[in-house]
């Protein structure tokens, strides 16, 4: 016959073992962040691929297309000549399952803006507005983030009654400052804005990019991403498939270590065929998301397109 002493012996020990187990976890180094889900296949966002594709698909080969790249999500950009098919191209996404994630859009709301509001309205989509502009205009910094303010607040208003977001796209010049993005933001206070910030369009920022990140943080919504190398847009590389640029797993490492977990734009953004550009950029994605782990880079893809452009016009994305 045992006596209870006995019965709570063998307790004690699972119980010592059980503290020493949850110390040792405690102790241990916490997981290296691998981006494994940010960068996944379904968080990645297919942008710049409707006026920059050598082969100019319609809305119907443009659809095909991200299906079998097994893209889930989708910015759309534009020119006049797209926009009549702009309905029928949001109609075909839908049945295919694909979410407009953004659209580019005009930093008024003129005739262009309420083709592409009527669209977003009809098919009950929520995307993102990317809007940009180049210097609001005014004498001092106050009144450049007033005057800035002051026209994105109607469209703001216009998105909000869609259930759409506002994000301000850099784009280069005093908007393209992320600093400058802010305090537009904090003097709008409204819900429906934040940003997206592009790799292509921050070479300039690039030894400040980690302390930029921790300010966009709480606004940001997008991140779209490049192959990045120092001065790249003054050396004639301002864009470059991922992996071919010599900061590419340093920045990628930054956007992890953040704790950003929201969209991942993967550019065309080039006069290829948009397919080949976009196969290039998830290569070179593919290629560096092992090393995050601290995984030995294995062999280079090869690249399909290589194109490089120096200069983007005021009016492309």
């Amino acid at each position: 016959m045992t006596t209870p002493s006995q019965h709570r012996l063998p307790c004690l020990l699972f119980l010592v073992v059980l503290i020493l187990f949850a110390a040792q976890v405690v102790a241990a180094d916490p997981p290296v962040p691998t981006g494994e889900k940010l960068f996944a296949r379904d968080n990645l966002v297919a942008w710049c691929i409707v006026p920059f594709d050598a082969k100019k698909r319609t809305p119907t080969e443009r659809v095909e297309m991200l299906k079998k790249l097994g893209f889930k999500k989708y910015a759309y950009d534009w020119r006049d000549e797209h926009l009549p098919t702009f309905d029928e191209e949001v109609g075909l996404l839908k049945k295919a399952g694909i979410e407009l994630t953004a659209v580019w859009f005009p930093a008024n709301l003129g005739a262009d803006a309420r083709k592409l509001l009527d669209g977003i309205k009809k098919h009950n989509v929520k995307p993102q507005l990317w809007v940009t502009m180049g210097d609001p205009g005014g004498k001092d910094q106050k009144e450049k983030v007033e005057t800035a303010a002051s026209i994105i607040r109607p469209i703001a208003a216009e998105a909000d009654k869609l259930g759409c977001t506002i994000a301000l796209y850099n784009h280069g010049g005093w908007f393209g400052e992320p600093e400058n993005q802010i305090a537009v933001i904090e003097t709008l206070k409204l819900k429906n804005v934040g940003m997206v910030y592009n790799l292509h369009h921050g070479h300039d920022h690039l030894d400040r990019f980690s302390e930029l990140l921790k300010k966009m943080m709480p606004y940001l919504l997008a991140l779209n991403l490049n192959g990045m190398v120092k001065d790249g847009e003054k050396l004639g590389k301002k864009l470059l498939p991922l992996g071919q640029g010599e900061l590419d797993l340093k920045l990628l490492k930054a956007i992890v270590e953040s704790g950003y977990v929201g969209p991942i734009g993967i550019l065309g953004h080039t006069q290829d065929d948009a397919e080949a550009r976009l196969r290039d950029n998830l290569d070179g994605l593919d290629w560096l998301i092992p090393q995050l782990a601290g995984k030995p880079a294995g062999p280079k893809p090869k690249y399909r397109t290589m194109s490089v452009v120096p200069v983007v016009s005021a009016i492309a994305a």
